[in-house]
């Protein structure tokens, strides 16, 4: 099959971009269209594929690429697929769906989420702008929403990546949609977990944009002192620098080896934000690693709570967003840590390895293109 993959950029590997990479695995053949691709930033990832890119492509907008969202439908539309394709996989919570299809070609839409900063989460990025801005930000935000909504009908068949974002596909878009968990590298269950080891950190691990709620944590371990590490960067991450106490350290964005240290030392992992599904909270539990999560969205369908019995459990959660609620599951935390069992929180996280999700999208292709 000659296969198109689009998808909404290439800057930071993240977990969209490690389930195209996936995808890419089970069509080495793809080609790959994008708005955006760093060569530089993303690594050597999809040397292997044709890669086409927007108009937008250039150093400037590409280094402001989240803040130029109201051209997006402009960059869409100026990908104009080059060969005749078998089947189109868009990978989306951003534009990627809208590509121009005009020759009837099958499309798969692998959704994280209709777009957060249209619908589920506008409010919040309204107000994270200056007031003197908020009407503007409003004003652009609700005509994006009105272009997504004109290519809902783009897609044949929408893959959600969880039960979550399946609600959401159907809020919002008034479409049903299947369910495929999005992939765990198998590599990260090789390594034994260690034993033996003093583990004195709490650790904070992804993209410290404001809805992550990285803010919250900042402000709970500048009050307890306890320490905090926080990994990746982010539009957030300069203005909470500034706030944080000195037990609170930024460490930008590593290598997986230097991860890997960090991981060797963690307590757990904090995660404040309500997320689409959260991979990072998985690729932390294959290292036996308990997860303290808010209590909404994707942790839901990721995260074991077992008060009673935390040796059957991955996690814990907090009901609220706020520094109160993440202190007192701290504190819980504390009282029952040593009777978590980093097996069974690998074991947990093994049932959504990268090869499960290969078979398991496989199948979905498949069954829709016999029908």
């Amino acid at each position: 099959m000659k296969v198109a993959i689009v998808h909404y950029w290439f800057i930071a590997r993240r977990g969209g971009e490690k389930v195209v990479e996936s995808i890419l695995k089970i069509f080495p053949d793809a080609d790959v269209y994008t708005l955006f691709y760093d060569k530089k930033e993303y690594g050597n990832f999809l040397v292997k594929h044709d890669v086409y890119t927007s108009v937008l492509n250039i150093p400037f907008l590409r280094k402001h690429y989240q803040k130029i969202f109201p051209l997006y439908p402009l960059g869409i539309k100026s990908l104009k697929l080059k060969k005749k394709y078998d089947l189109i996989i868009s990978s989306e919570s951003g534009p990627a769906k809208g590509i121009e299809i005009n020759d009837g070609t099958p499309h798969v839409c692998y959704i994280h989420s209709p777009m957060r900063y249209c619908w589920s989460h506008k409010e919040l990025y309204v107000n994270s702008v200056h007031p003197i801005l908020k009407p503007i930000m409003s004003f652009f935000l609700n005509r994006l929403r009105n272009w997504d909504t004109s290519t809902i009908h783009n897609v044949d068949l929408y893959v959600s990546n969880s039960m979550n974002v399946e609600k959401r596909v159907k809020k919002y878009y008034n479409k049903e949609s299947v369910v495929v968990y999005p992939p765990i590298a198998d590599e990260l269950f090789i390594k034994p977990i260690e034993k033996n080891i003093e583990k004195d950190i709490y650790l904070s691990f992804g993209a410290i944009t404001s809805y992550k709620r990285i803010d919250l944590l900042v402000d709970t371990f500048s009050k307890n002192g306890k320490k905090l590490i926080i990994i990746g960067e982010g539009t957030e991450k300069k203005k909470l620098e500034k706030r944080a106490a000195r037990n609170i350290e930024f460490k930008g964005s590593l290598e997986w080896n230097e991860i890997e240290l960090i991981l060797s030392k963690t307590k757990a992992l904090l995660f404040p934000g309500e997320e689409d599904f959260g991979m990072i909270p998985l690729e932390v539990m294959a290292y036996g690693i308990p997860v303290l999560a808010y209590k909404k969205g994707g942790a839901l369908e990721t995260i074991v709570e077992n008060i009673n019995r935390p040796n059957e459990s991955s996690g814990l959660f907090f009901d609220n967003q706020d520094s109160i609620s993440i202190q007192q599951t701290i504190n819980l935390f504390e009282e029952v840590e040593q009777k978590f069992d980093p097996k069974w929180i690998r074991n947990h996280a093994f049932a959504f390895r990268e090869k499960q999700f290969n078979i398991k999208f496989k199948e979905k292709i498949k069954d829709f293109l016999i029908e």
